[in-house]
């Protein structure tokens, strides 16, 4: 997998991570990345920036990563924890948006998010940088099957909270106990057997034009309201 950026290299040799291999531009001037590079003996390759320009699909900064894939966590990791907070995401494609709520849910204290194995974003080098290095801090689960994992985490004793337009103001709702907020996609939200396995429907009040938020801003408003009320 190759993730680049100059804050994404940083977080990953300040964290010791696996690095196959460096790509950099032959203009690239951060001294302290290309000493820890080579203090690492890391192998690095000289390119022109218009070859870095089509390795990655994004503002790469003159330096490109080669490192192994992103290892997920597992289900079970998150069910042995006392009062968990989890974020869903059903069917997220939008790897920006995915990047961005990573770093809302690092930042908040969220225990995990999961996330589907099929037609849906997956951490990749994008999301990495948007989620400036946190996706590694964070626990990110995949599962075959939202619906069917919505069930199992009811089993253990979670409660759903769905996002949704049409609900409850989420700041009349108690997020406290085990809970797992899920956002829906960006065009078309949750779909209609997510949102009939939620326990409760958030929705936040609009007073402009505009009758809905980015899903990354939506998230970020309802998981620290949880937070909030949680303590």
């Amino acid at each position: 997998m190759y993730i680049y950026g100059k804050n994404v290299a940083i977080e990953t040799l300040k964290n010791n991570k696996k690095i196959n291999k460096a790509f950099i531009s032959n203009n690239f001037n951060n001294q302290f990345i290309v000493n820890e590079l080579n203090k690492k003996q890391i192998k690095i390759i000289n390119m022109k920036k218009i070859e870095l320009d089509k390795m990655v699909n994004g503002l790469h900064q003159g330096i490109v990563l080669d490192v192994p894939d992103y290892q997920y966590s597992k289900i079970e990791d998150l069910l042995t924890l006392e009062k968990p907070l989890v974020v869903i995401l059903d069917h997220l494609e939008d790897p920006h948006n995915f990047g961005a709520i990573i770093r809302t849910c690092e930042a908040a204290g969220v225990d995990g998010i999961i996330i589907p194995s099929n037609r849906s974003i997956e951490v990749n080098g994008t999301v990495l940088k948007t989620s400036v290095g946190t996706a590694e801090k964070m626990r990110i689960i995949r599962v075959k099957n939202i619906a069917n994992t919505i069930d199992n985490l009811k089993k253990a004793g979670f409660w759903i909270f769905g996002t949704d337009m049409n609900g409850t103001d989420y700041t009349e709702l108690d997020y406290n106990g085990k809970i797992a907020i899920v956002c829906g996609n960006e065009g078309t939200g949750m779909s209609r057997l997510v949102r009939d396995k939620c326990d409760f429907i958030a929705s936040i009040p609009m007073q402009g034009a505009v009758n809905s938020l980015n899903a990354s801003v939506a998230t970020a408003i309802v998981v620290f309201q949880a937070v909030k009320m949680r303590g």
